[in-house]
């Protein structure tokens, strides 16, 4: 039995994004596989180590992140010690076979371990700081994080990237071969996306729209290279056009103050509402509310927000850049309109709005699209990684 070691930053209940829930359900999935697995992560009143769903989860105690960059890096580099220490604690309980860390927050501590142990080490990159901000990592903080991404990636003996735009963004930014990039798209699993009753559905919907007006989802975390500017600057038009339309804003983050002071300049004040970060079960209900669900962004790796809509019978509409293009099939499973270009977005939004037949067609086809996105795939995929490292191992073992 392979035994793996899976270093997060993030892992449930304690959820900072995607990345808890990605390793969540691979760590689950792997285990399913009959591989043990021990996810090292930190926490706060949680016990420090656990059972759960045959996971073995151990959790070091963090304070609270900062929310200033450069103390998160200061902040980051301490965790990474703690998680070190934790690691060589559970390294002399169990012998493991694999290492793998999950984006530079964890990489000190991962490369660390894995060579302490003489075992492989996987790294899994799910977005880049030269992505995130265009090229632009020349200055501190942004360097110092591209500087961790490109050693870990060209030390780690295997990458794993999300799509294949990502695995071409790794090989040209950090200089690796590409036969070094193993791509393995995320997965989901409608049944972490309940369906409330209709009655409930209906409440919900009744806070944001009245009967007859139309409703636009933009979902996420509120940062610049996700895009909602772009969305709201096409909302005047779209209004315009199709008179009772209105936006939902669900989401946190460093952009937020900027949107709302966009809406205001806007005049979009009585016509759509910011809701926030909101937990799970009302961030799922919103896809089975909304008219149409819009994930405008400008950089994208993969394109989780884009896979849960159409899980939920939400039309979709994407810009056509990153991992998107490889998640939403144009005019398929739903519709992509130019990147940066909010003239583009309101025309493909007015179309799904009046176009009663498209809508039918892409929600039926996305329906079909989503199932090839199974988390048992994406561990049946990551088991075999595993698999074709730990023989190298076992090899340079019997050498010594």
């Amino acid at each position: 039995m392979t035994r793996v070691l899976i270093l997060s930053w993030e892992y449930p209940p304690l959820i900072e994004g995607g990345l808890a829930r990605h390793v969540r359900k691979l760590a689950e999935n792997l285990a399913a596989r009959g591989v043990e697995v021990h996810v090292l992560s930190r926490g706060g009143e949680e016990q420090p180590e656990e059972l759960g769903r045959g996971v073995h989860i151990h959790r070091v105690r963090e304070p609270t992140r900062p929310t200033d960059l450069g103390e998160f890096v200061a902040w980051v580099e301490r965790m990474n010690a703690d998680m070190l220490a934790a690691g060589v604690e559970l390294g002399d309980r169990f012998d493991f076979d694999v290492v793998h860390g999950h984006d530079w927050l964890v990489a000190t501590a991962c490369h660390h371990l894995a060579r302490r142990f003489d075992a492989p080490l996987v790294a899994t990159i799910h977005a880049t700081e030269h992505g995130r901000h265009q090229g632009w990592v020349d200055k501190h903080p942004q360097s110092h994080i591209h500087g961790v991404e490109r050693w870990i990636t060209n030390r780690a003996d295997r990458v794993i990237a999300c799509s294949f735009y990502m695995r071409e963004q790794i090989a040209d930014i950090f200089g690796i071969a590409d036969e070094r990039v193993e791509v393995i798209p995320n997965g989901i699993d409608p049944e972490d996306l309940p369906t409330p009753g209709w009655a409930e559905l209906e409440r919900l919907r009744g806070e944001f729209a009245e009967p007859g007006e139309k409703l636009v989802l933009l979902i996420g975390r509120l940062v610049y290279e996700k895009g909602f500017q772009l969305a709201l600057e096409a909302m005047p038009r779209l209004i315009a056009a199709i008179p009772g339309t209105r936006f939902l804003v669900a989401g946190s983050g460093t952009h937020e103050h900027e949107l709302r002071r966009q809406a205001v300049d806007l005049g979009l004040t009585d016509h759509g509402t910011f809701l926030g970060w909101i937990g799970d079960d009302v961030l799922h209900s919103l896809y089975r509310i909304a008219d149409v669900c819009v994930v405008p962004s400008i950089y994208e790796p993969f394109g989780l927000v884009a896979l849960e809509a159409m899980a939920s019978n939400c039309p979709c509409i994407v810009s056509d850049t990153g991992g998107l293009r490889e998640v939403v099939p144009h005019n398929e499973v739903g519709l992509r309109f130019r990147s940066r270009d909010p003239d583009s977005l309101g025309e493909m939004v007015e179309r799904v709005l009046t176009d009663e037949p498209l809508r039918d067609r892409l929600i039926a086809e996305a329906s079909e699209h989503v199932l090839r996105f199974d988390w048992a795939d994406v561990a049946a995929q990551t088991a075999a990684i595993y698999g074709q490292l730990t023989p190298a191992r076992s090899a340079a073992s019997s050498d010594a």
